[in-house]
């Protein structure tokens, strides 16, 4: 075993905390539920643009940010069967094709208005 292979699982344990924060803190602050399901990054991608027009300085969401974009990976990786990989501090999600993703970066690019956390679950898992 390499030592990249004993990391992996160490590498989801942050993202996946993340993930059930933001599915918590969403349900009993925003009521709003979110299921771990495609469909739910719809509501993801509709409350990132609600606080991008709001127009916080990006340091104050950025725990907000990183949240939304762990539970999108998290969708990813149950949807794919993918995994967490973690270097330097940041997190992707390596689908089993291969590829890597980067949801909490897609989730900064949501906030700036050049992303969409649904149509990158879509490209990850390729649904139509």
């Amino acid at each position: 075993m390499t030592a990249q292979q004993e990391t992996r699982p160490h590498a989801a344990a942050k993202p996946v905390r993340w993930a059930a924060d933001t599915v918590a803190t969403m349900r009993e602050g925003a009521r709003v539920r979110l299921d771990y399901s495609a469909q739910s990054l719809w509501r993801v991608d509709r409350m990132i643009e609600e606080i991008r027009r709001e127009a916080p300085p990006p340091a104050a969401v950025e725990s907000v940010l990183r949240g939304f974009g762990a539970y999108a990976g998290e969708v990813i990786v149950r949807q794919t069967g993918a995994e967490w990989w973690a270097a330097g501090g940041d997190h992707w999600v390596r689908t089993p094709d291969g590829r890597l993703w980067d949801p909490v970066e897609e989730a900064r690019r949501c906030f700036a208005g050049h992303g969409s956390l649904r149509l990158l679950c879509r490209d990850a898992t390729g649904s139509r």
